[in-house]
């Protein structure tokens, strides 16, 4: 990054009133053979967590990438221009955990300048988040995702083996004085661990513009992944209801008429100011309309969060490629993207990275 970039960043996140978004025409580089456009753009800005979350990281932990293979600032930032250039409308930061980085709000602000791009997304573990999260916002953050298993603190130490709990319940009341309407509050459900809490998280939603998450419970490298575990969507679902039917005031659940590209069903509770989601990726999967790509940290280019297949784009990068040889590359991996994935039993058996890897 050079110094005068870097100074605007140091004084302010502040955009100029000429800063447009205009949409930019999907090419033919994002369109798969199944005629899939491809609008989101995934981009994990880190490996490295404050958390040690037993579904996202095995016990003994993983190896870490050296820094040097990393993607720097600015290359992060070319690759992501090359994509929204192209079409790519929606760019969400992930990790491991990305408001560790330091120069996080210098990425967001460069991301959120660029011409076409609408929402600049990120997915947080919350820890650290209430203090950054004005300036992240300043820098144009405008979506928000916060990571919550459980609504018991000493489960939550059991789970990601730290303590923070209470961090992250003051982030999701910090978004919400920030006016991130709704703020999404993913919750993954493991059968005999939190599938007593599904009520509760719900409950959040009476009184707060929350949009709970309920995650169907996957399978990647190192977590041991047990179908045991897994607590399907229709379950789920029925719980709620139940449970809900008991209230006399209850009429239902109201189902969101939901985008084609939508990863959730979402539903409406009357008298509820928040919503209510299931991400069915196990049961139920939703790969007819994925419009999805992953950006590692390590510069590596994902087309599907189950597959295992990778293509570098940091070598290319750093060996001179220009723009159009990128994206003969990225056209190249997303046509041959598969038409759903391979099903959660086949999932397990796949050798892929570790979440941490590859961005939550």
């Amino acid at each position: 990054m050079d110094r005068t970039m870097s100074n605007m960043y140091a004084t302010s996140c502040e955009k100029s009133p000429a800063d447009t978004h205009k949409d930019n025409p999907v090419s033919d580089m994002l369109f798969d053979s199944f005629g899939r456009q491809h609008t989101y753009l995934r981009i994990s800005l880190s490996e490295r967590c404050n958390l040690r979350c037993q579904y996202c990281m095995p016990a003994e932990g993983v190896e870490l990438t050296p820094t040097p293979q990393l993607l720097s600032p600015n290359e992060i930032v070319r690759l992501a221009n090359l994509f929204v250039s192209s079409g790519v409308s929606k760019i969400r930061l992930t990790g491991g955990e990305p408001t560790i980085r330091k120069d996080i709000e210098e990425i967001c602000l460069q991301l959120s300048s660029l011409s076409g791009l609408k929402t600049l997304a990120m997915t947080t573990n919350g820890i650290t988040l209430a203090n950054k999260l004005p300036r992240l916002k300043e820098c144009g953050l405008s979506l928000l995702n916060i990571s919550l298993d459980t609504l018991v603190p000493a489960k939550f130490e059991f789970m990601s083996r730290r303590k923070g709990h209470d961090r992250v319940m003051k982030a999701i009341d910090a978004a919400i004085e920030l006016g991130y309407n709704p703020v999404k509050v993913n919750c993954v459900v493991m059968r005999g661990f939190n599938d007593d809490e599904i009520y509760d998280f719900v409950e959040l939603t009476r009184e707060k513009p929350i949009n709970i998450r309920f995650i169907e419970f996957m399978p990647f490298d190192g977590n041991v992944w047990k179908v045991k575990k897994l607590v399907p969507y229709s379950e789920m679902m029925d719980i709620v209801v139940k449970q809900f039917t008991q209230v006399k005031q209850f009429t239902g659940l109201e189902r969101i008429k939901d985008d084609p590209t939508e990863t959730a069903k979402n539903f409406r509770i009357d008298g509820h100011r928040g919503t209510v989601s299931f991400i069915t990726s196990m049961t139920e999967h939703f790969c007819a309309g994925c419009n999805r790509l992953r950006l590692l940290a390590d510069g590596n280019f994902k087309v599907c969060l189950f597959g295992p297949s990778e293509v570098s784009l940091r070598d290319p990068l750093r060996s001179g490629a220009d723009d159009n040889e990128l994206r003969e590359i990225i056209g190249a991996a997303v046509k041959r993207k598969k038409a759903s994935h391979a099903g959660m039993f086949d999932i397990a058996k796949t050798p892929n990275r570790p979440m941490i890897h590859i961005g939550g």
